[in-house]
């Protein structure tokens, strides 16, 4: 029997409103980030280029109001980073790998997005095929989200994709629910038995945000930031996430770019 999630008080009417609106601030300005970013920059640079473009349009900076005081306004994570990545002053160099994952703050509800690219026109082709399989494998999840499907659904679905691309799937780090709160039940796992877990209903929100990596799964958080997801061993890491809304015919991704 699956356990009654309890969420916080909204207005369904004023919840879609106000995630839409908050959606396609974070889609544009992510949208516009990937064609800011060019070989020479520091994530300092980049962070305080985002920190000043939330604002600018009508947003807030999400992070900002985390209980335990993240170093920035976005998770940039390079390399062999997977998650949670701290902004330094690392110049970004052709062909690096780098995972850019953003909240955005807006009339009260939180939306959330991440992706990944190549720095400059140069990079590995190993590299390249892990960003299309990862973002394969988010929309083989989204394809799934509908009203009366099981979160399970979604994570038989994000696996099989990573899985039959050769890559490390991770397991420690999942999607989850999201609205009021930056991170809300339901879990959703990148992993899954079909037909188990929570069931969907019209108006949940959801964030869908597969994780895979080169090399083995294994990571640990680096100490000297305290936040920054490595792979311990030192393969390149993936993630891409969209915001998802249940509709009563599907579904809508809420951080998608005009």
């Amino acid at each position: 029997m699956n356990k009654k999630i309890i969420r916080p008080v909204e207005n369904l009417q004023e919840k879609v409103a106000a995630m839409r609106a908050g959606g396609k601030i974070l889609g544009n300005l992510l949208g516009d980030l990937k064609e800011h970013v060019q070989p020479g920059m520091t994530g300092k640079e980049i962070d305080a280029w985002v920190r000043a473009e939330i604002v600018a349009r009508g947003a807030k900076v999400a992070y900002d109001y985390l209980e335990e005081s993240f170093p920035g306004a976005i998770c940039i994570s390079v390399n062999d980073e997977l998650v949670h990545g701290a902004p330094t002053d690392e110049v970004l160099e052709e062909g690096d790998k780098v995972s850019f994952d953003l909240d955005v703050l807006y009339d009260g509800y939180y939306v959330d997005s991440a992706f990944t690219m190549m720095v400059g026109k140069k990079g590995s082709p190993a590299v390249k095929q892990m960003i299309a399989t990862t973002e394969k494998a988010m929309w083989a999840g989204i394809d799934v989200v509908r009203a009366g499907a099981k979160i399970g659904d979604i994570g038989y679905a994000v696996e099989k994709v990573l899985r039959q691309g050769k890559l490390g799937v991770i397991e420690n780090y999942i999607g989850h629910g999201i609205g009021k709160e930056m991170h809300m039940k339901p879990d959703v796992p990148n992993y899954g038995v079909r037909g188990h877990g929570y069931t969907l209903k019209v108006g949940d929100t959801i964030c869908i945000e597969p994780m895979s990596c080169l090399g083995k799964p294994a990571n640990y958080v680096d100490r000297e930031s305290n936040w920054t997801v490595k792979m311990k061993d030192g393969s390149i890491g993936c993630h891409c996430e969209h915001t998802i809304l249940v509709t009563e015919d599907g579904c809508e991704v809420l951080t998608l770019p005009d």
